[in-house]
């Protein structure tokens, strides 16, 4: 009967401190193999998870979800101007899940001071942009309140750029633009930002859309481009096909082509590279089901092997051969039971320990992140915990037929 076999399994493993040694050691073991296994894989997981989302919302913060450009702009760093009026702005923020849309400018250009230069690109932005990430990594000064209607004469540099120029916040600096004639800018550093992207830290640099749009010279409706961020990112494709449906290939008033693209598509190879940490995910989450399987089938072989006595006599009191093994297999899957909340446990102490103290550091030059981040995900918690108890819990069936061989006349021979 099932009640038997589960009440007897119950006895045992309450009472498996009062076994053998092989088997008490077998028991622990095979608990600690599950916990371990477990434990490696929520906090696996849980790092990848949040590397992914780390670097994601960097490359989010410097690029707009979605980019409306000319035709001619795509792939170049120089943008060709388009007609960014109300009514496009309309069109776009009336396109559902669109959360705001913001005109940009951008012209490289040249930093120098006394003793250093450098080139980089400067982007003027207006009121109507989001700047909550640039503000919100900071690290001296403060973010001006940037618009497309006063020259502010403020400058935002990396913290990269600023050792580079030598350079602190309100010290001057001045920017050189090459076109037919060299034309120069002074600005005041009024805030330096560190985000730890190299390749955009290294790059960027932001002032008002006045200064940026009369450096370039354009028609007052054309910008380079009008920057869309969404309400929901995961929305992205769908959203793409609604602006592209809405602008591509459409004329402005000059006769330029509105064109089109996600930030998936300006920067394919971070994505790329980031959906195949997902990879890892499946390799480590394979190993370590295999390595909790493996001490799991190995700890429930030696308690049957070490109650082979038990067994027999079970067995001569009219116990049937499946009765036995759903006793054992019982007995493995409250082993099981308790590797997998142990198991939470260490690993959840280890998430909490590294999200609050960052107690693992990391070169933030090759990784862009200073601290191993951590993102708990409750849907991937489940699913590794219900995965793991499944999949051991079938494993246990093969061993468990070894009590099929064990007779009550040899079971009283062996020892």
């Amino acid at each position: 009967m099932p009640m038997f076999s589960w009440f007897v399994a119950k006895r045992l493993f309450s009472q498996g401190g009062n076994g053998g040694r092989a088997s008490r050691l077998a028991t622990g073991i095979a608990t600690f193999g599950v916990a371990i296994g477990l434990a490696v894989m929520l906090v696996s997981v849980a790092i990848v998870l949040g590397f992914q989302r780390e670097v994601q919302d960097k490359v989010l913060g410097f690029g707009a979800h979605i980019k409306v450009l000319n035709y001619q702009s795509l792939g170049k760093q120089e943008l060709t101007p388009i007609v960014i009026d109300d009514s496009i702005v309309s069109r776009l923020t009336a396109i559902p899940n669109v959360a705001s849309v913001a005109r940009f400018c951008t012209k490289p250009g040249m930093l120098k001071t006394e003793a250093n230069f450098r080139g980089i690109a400067i982007q003027g932005i207006g009121q109507d942009y989001d700047q909550s990430f640039i503000s919100s990594h900071l690290v001296k000064g403060e973010m001006p309140e940037f618009t497309d209607s006063a020259s502010s004469g403020k400058l935002v540099i990396s913290q990269q750029v600023a050792r580079e120029m030598q350079v602190d916040i309100e010290e001057a600096i001045y920017a050189y633009f090459f076109e037919q004639t060299v034309r120069a800018r002074k600005f005041t550093v009024a805030g330096i930002y560190r985000t730890n992207l190299t390749d955009f830290d290294k790059n960027f640099a932001y002032t008002d859309l006045f200064t940026i749009h009369r450096l370039l010279g354009w028609d007052s409706r054309q910008y380079g481009g009008a920057e869309i961020r969404l309400k929901d990112f995961d929305r992205l494709d769908e959203s793409l096909y609604h602006v592209v449906n809405e602008v591509n290939h459409r004329q402005d008033a000059y006769g330029e082509y509105y064109s089109s693209l996600s930030i998936r598509m300006e920067h394919p190879q971070i994505f790329a590279w980031l959906q195949l940490l997902d990879m890892d995910i499946v390799v480590i989450l394979i190993l370590m089901i295999c390595v909790s399987i493996f001490t799991a089938v190995s700890g429930l072989l030696i308690i049957i092997l070490e109650r082979t006595n038990f067994i027999g006599v079970i067995k001569a009191l009219g116990a049937r051969n499946g009765q036995v093994q759903r006793l054992f297999i019982n007995y493995a899957l409250l082993i099981i039971i308790r590797g997998i909340v142990l198991g939470n446990i260490l690993a959840f102490a280890l998430i909490l320990v590294q999200k609050y103290t960052g107690i693992v550091t990391l070169d933030p030059e090759v990784y862009y992140v200073e601290a191993v981040p951590v993102l708990v995900n409750w849907l991937w918690v489940a699913a590794i915990d219900a995965g793991t108890f499944v999949i051991s819990a079938l494993a246990m069936i093969v061993p468990s037929f070894v009590v099929s061989n064990i007779t009550p006349a040899k079971s009283i021979r062996f020892e």
